[in-house]
């Protein structure tokens, strides 16, 4: 079920960046006192006391007019409302109702989307909110989001203003929900349309024309599959126009309804710092991951062009799969658990594989191990290689698998600060190779857990 988006709006400096922080937990977005600082529109799923919410953090929809990024940042802030399920319209209560509200007020209105207006800086008892009902939101919450007060206030109004969870349609059983995800450009709609024969996702050569997300159902060797097609993700940081913000924001909410993730690289580009933030994403979603070398077919016709005859063409292939895998592994080593495709919608080369190559990964994301197995597994990854020897040795009780999609896993040691990252890794290395668990993300949480007497 996707999470509803619930983005924080208002003129620049009234405390937009510090509720964010608060909500999240932990300093994500940058706060300072000159107005304007946010630049990007930062987001992250939470739980909100049980209900899972995407929260979007904006820059000012108005104030520093003499700014040069102002104008990119409303235009971010103006399209993050239109993905919005609920507004939070921000004020500052101690310089009071000021004009630049107004703006806000109007494009707010105008955004038709649900609003809970909340008056923040109220750290002074003596600070009065009444005046901000005049922008007809009703009477302002009280808040102090450098200090927490208010905040219980805040997020009662947010849960019960939020639309009521839709129910899950019913499952076709088996169908496996795919993703493609990628750079603009990458050749995302072309593969869609030859795995189909048909034109059902417009193709361009401009960067960027699929603008929405598209669910496509089909059967391939007779397995139910739901294919999203997304518009083409940048690098957080350079998503700086508001359609490509409009976009990313689509794109995560298909990723929230798929099972994997299909990631199309070009491959005549080569792997791009923005491929490997795109794959992150995919990760950070929780999703199953498929990597595709995509547009296979004009690497072959460069090999080709460069070859003056006296080379076996064959060999030359083998040899540029090769050199691309190895820098695969040396760029993208924290998604090493990926299956790498070589494909082409243009000569169909690797298409056959792109769809139970997802199975196989959703399977494994979704996958439940025995118990006894899972704890035998771990007691021969212990074996071969014990934990390094501090000042305290690491003892590890057992394992137990609390969840799936993706794979997930509480172990249980005498004391959690002990557990050195790089054991961790081993650790989990050591799980997938056991289970074959390739194709998926695995999630390992250490607690620590004393000793029982008699144990």
């Amino acid at each position: 079920m996707a999470a509803p988006f619930v983005v924080i709006v208002g003129r620049t400096n009234v405390g937009k960046s510090t509720l964010f922080n608060r909500l999240v937990g932990e300093r994500l977005a940058v706060v300072d006192a000159i107005p304007g600082v946010t630049r990007d529109r930062l987001y992250a799923e939470i739980d909100l006391d049980g209900r899972d919410i995407v929260l979007v953090d904006t820059g000012g929809l108005a104030g520093a007019e003499s700014d040069q990024f102002m104008t990119k940042v409303k235009e971010q802030a103006a399209v993050a409302l239109q993905e919005a399920d609920l507004l939070l319209f921000m004020v500052d209560a101690r310089e009071g109702l000021v004009s630049l509200d107004w703006e806000v007020a109007d494009v707010v209105r105008r955004s038709g989307k649900p609003v809970i207006l909340i008056a923040n800086k109220m750290e002074s008892p003596k600070l009065e909110a009444s005046e901000f009902a005049e922008l007809g939101f009703g009477m302002a919450l009280q808040l102090s989001a450098l200090y927490g007060d208010g905040l219980g206030e805040v997020i009662d109004a947010t849960l019960d203003d939020l639309p009521a969870p839709e129910a899950e349609p019913e499952p076709i059983v088996g169908e496996v929900a795919v993703a493609l995800v990628g750079r603009p450009n990458a050749g995302k709609s072309a593969i869609v349309n030859a795995l189909l024969g048909e034109e059902r996702v417009i193709v361009s050569e401009e960067p960027g024309t699929t603008r929405d997300a598209v669910d496509i159902t089909v059967e391939f060797a007779d397995e139910p599959y739901r294919l999203v097609d997304t518009a083409g993700l940048r690098r957080r940081g350079k998503r700086s126009r508001g359609l490509e913000y409009y976009s990313s924001l689509r794109a995560l909410r298909a990723l929230q309804r798929a099972d994997v993730g299909v990631v199309v690289i070009d491959a005549l580009e080569g792997i791009t710092s923005q491929d490997a933030h795109i794959i992150g994403e995919v990760m950070e979603a929780g999703r199953g991951l498929v990597l595709l070398a995509h547009k296979w077919d004009l690497v072959q016709d460069f090999a080709r062009s460069q070859n003056d005859g006296g080379e076996d063409m064959v060999e030359i292939e083998e040899t540029l799969r090769t050199d691309f895998s190895h820098i695969v592994d040396s760029k993208l080593r924290f998604a090493d658990f990926a299956e790498l495709l070589f494909t082409s919608a243009v000569t169909g080369e690797g298409l056959v594989e792109i769809l139970p190559t997802a199975q196989q990964a959703a399977q494994q994301y979704a996958r439940q191990i025995d118990p006894v197995r899972l704890n035998e597994a771990l007691h021969k990854a212990l074996t071969a290689h014990q934990p390094p020897a501090r000042k305290h040795r690491l003892r590890i009780r057992d394992i137990e698998q609390v969840a799936t999609r993706p794979p997930t896993f509480v172990l249980r040691v005498n004391d959690r600060e002990l557990m050195h990252f790089s054991y961790e890794r081993y650790l989990v290395n050591q799980l997938r190779e056991a289970f074959g668990l390739m194709g998926t993300p695995i999630k390992l949480f250490v607690r620590s857990s004393p000793q029982q007497r008699g144990s």
